[in-house]
């Protein structure tokens, strides 16, 4: 039976740790953005998810249709998240490659 080399595997979950909390700075310093309704609401969104902005156009403000300008909204929320878990998913894709490495860690 081999041995297992524990500074090995640590110094591994070191690195690893490491390249995961600058994954993670990286997401938090880019934006993205969802739209809805032509561009009439735009969302602006970290690429850690967090809502950053929100901006709506003159014309999508009609005091008679509010729900109309409640679904835009949603719509370009849920844009913008999309696209920050897609950002996310391309950021943290090499690191796909390192799970399993270590014993214990999901493939």
């Amino acid at each position: 039976m081999a041995s297992i080399d524990f500074n090995a595997l640590f110094q591994q979950a070191q690195a690893i740790q490491e390249q995961m909390e600058k994954a993670q700075a990286e997401l938090a310093q880019k934006q993205v953005t969802g739209s809805a309704g032509g561009g009439m609401v735009t969302v602006t969104a970290s690429g850690k998810g967090d809502i950053l902005r929100i901006q709506i156009d003159k014309a999508a403000v009609d005091p008679n249709d509010v729900p109309m300008l409640e679904d835009l909204i949603a719509a370009a929320v849920n844009a913008a998240l999309s696209n920050a878990r897609a950002l996310a998913q391309e950021v943290s894709a090499p690191l796909a490659s390192l799970q399993g490495l270590l014993p214990g860690m999901p493939k």
